[in-house]
């Protein structure tokens, strides 16, 4: 399935809103591979598709996980819209026929992120964070360290998650924990 047949379909499937996040997100994780020379095409695919698993929530949401065969962690019992990522690396890979692995992947941990993330991933969460049509505090400076440390910008946006997350009162997950401080010891050369 091509791009242009993609984005029909994925059109028909999600809100119109959702629909122009997902836009927003192809074009900044675009412009986010060239820059940091990974595949502009692989970052297009991932990025128009990251959210092709967010129509599931609540319990629809887990028992689809289950129906896959994947077993939510207590936190995604608990906050099921964290599933999203993996129900759309499903949704992406047998309903719009995607099979590199690597865009799966970048689908997957496009939410919590993970540690130890490859390029693509990490341009995919944080296009994700930053495209144009978000609007919070520090958005500005997540997007200018987009384009100078892709680690730096993601302790940045993970930073963000967690502040929101805490302020909510909700269950932080501990992959975003395990993100930020994988690349924040990639910045300060720990590895």
């Amino acid at each position: 399935m091509n791009i242009d047949d993609i984005k029909l379909k994925l059109q028909k499937e999600l809100e119109y809103s959702r629909y122009l996040h997902s836009l927003n997100v192809m074009e900044m994780a675009a412009s986010l591979a060239e820059k940091y020379g990974v595949d502009v095409k692989k970052a297009e695919l991932a990025g128009i598709l990251h959210d092709c698993g967010k129509n599931f929530g609540g319990e629809k949401a887990r028992e689809y996980a289950r129906e896959i065969g994947y077993t939510p962690d207590e936190i995604e019992l608990a906050q099921p819209r964290l599933l999203h990522g993996i129900i759309g690396e499903h949704i992406a890979k047998t309903e719009y026929n995607v099979d590199d692995e690597e865009v799966l992947s970048a689908i997957r941990w496009h939410t919590t992120g993970k540690a130890g993330m490859t390029d693509l991933e990490k341009i995919i969460y944080v296009a994700d964070y930053i495209e144009p049509l978000r609007d919070f505090e520090g958005i500005e400076e997540m997007r200018k360290a987009a384009f100078q440390n892709l680690d730096e910008c993601v302790v940045l946006c993970a930073d963000s998650t967690i502040r929101f997350i805490l302020k909510k009162g909700l269950l932080l997950h501990e992959k975003t924990i395990e993100t930020r401080n994988h690349s924040l010891k990639i910045l300060r050369n720990l590895r």
